[in-house]
């Protein structure tokens, strides 16, 4: 049987650019086709897998045309948390560029509002949509890349992700907080491509009754983001360029 394989973030210094087809018997797992691959899983150490834009085990059985991504640890961060599953309706706009996944309740205004996007995230839009007559506090998380990283000085970043399993994790991760929290919104915009210096690369935007569900969970969400998203970060530096070394998958996640 034939799988389409592609490797993300630092692995495709090691594997290359683009997806690959390799084949392998029926009945094959995960933990067969790293094994071929590599002939050692000792090297694939660390990394998570995804089928079909979903999680896997090493243990999981493969089958005919499945889409195999090989996952380094993600862009970094405190505080693993298990990830949440949500599949969500991707749009693109005209251009390709923006991808955003809404939800909504009882015909509702959307609460939970997901995007990755390549253009500069303007906060004062998503804040706004947040807003509501039952709300008494909004929350936002505004990452941004600082001009500085390891005692080195970084002149920008370029971010990737695994756009179509990224829009679902952010999607899941929305309405988990909601649930877990009962906070009313939560909005999360992550940047994608090159970011200059003070750009935000990840905005997070949670409103509800009261403050303190809204401090909790905006903190959940960048923590819990930040090991599970798959989105990884190069390091643009005066004197050379690195993935950013992520934090490691939370457990059962990551292959062993």
């Amino acid at each position: 049987m034939q799988i389409k394989v592609q490797a993300f973030g630092v692995l495709k210094v090691r594997l290359g650019e683009g997806a690959t087809s390799v084949e392998l018997p029926e009945g094959a797992t995960v933990a067969d086709l790293l094994a071929q691959m590599e002939n050692s899983t000792e090297s694939m150490r660390g990394i998570a897998v995804s089928v079909n834009a979903e999680y896997a085990r090493a243990s999981d059985v493969l089958r005919e045309g499945d889409e195999v991504g090989l996952l380094p640890p993600v862009s970094g961060g405190r505080g693993p948390e298990e990830p949440a599953a949500g599949p969500t309706a991707a749009e693109l706009d005209e251009n390709g560029v923006v991808a955003l996944a809404w939800s909504a309740v009882r015909g509702r205004a959307p609460v939970v509002s997901v995007g990755l996007q390549r253009e500069p995230i303007a906060a004062e839009g998503l804040i706004r949509q947040a807003k509501d007559a039952e709300d008494g506090a909004v929350v936002v998380f505004d990452g941004i890349v600082r001009n500085n990283s390891r005692g080195r000085r970084t002149l920008y970043l370029e971010y990737e992700a695994y756009e179509e399993m990224a829009l679902a994790k952010l999607d899941g991760l929305g309405h988990e907080a909601r649930e877990r929290f009962g906070v009313r919104f939560v909005g999360m915009v992550h940047r994608l491509g090159r970011l200059e210096i003070g750009e935000t690369s990840v905005l997070i935007v949670v409103s509800s009754a009261h403050r303190a569900q809204a401090y909790e969970a905006s903190r959940w969400l960048i923590d819990t983001l930040k090991t599970t998203v798959p989105v990884w970060k190069k390091e643009i530096f005066e004197d050379g360029t690195v993935w950013a070394d992520g934090e490691p998958f939370p457990e059962g996640v990551g292959i062993a």
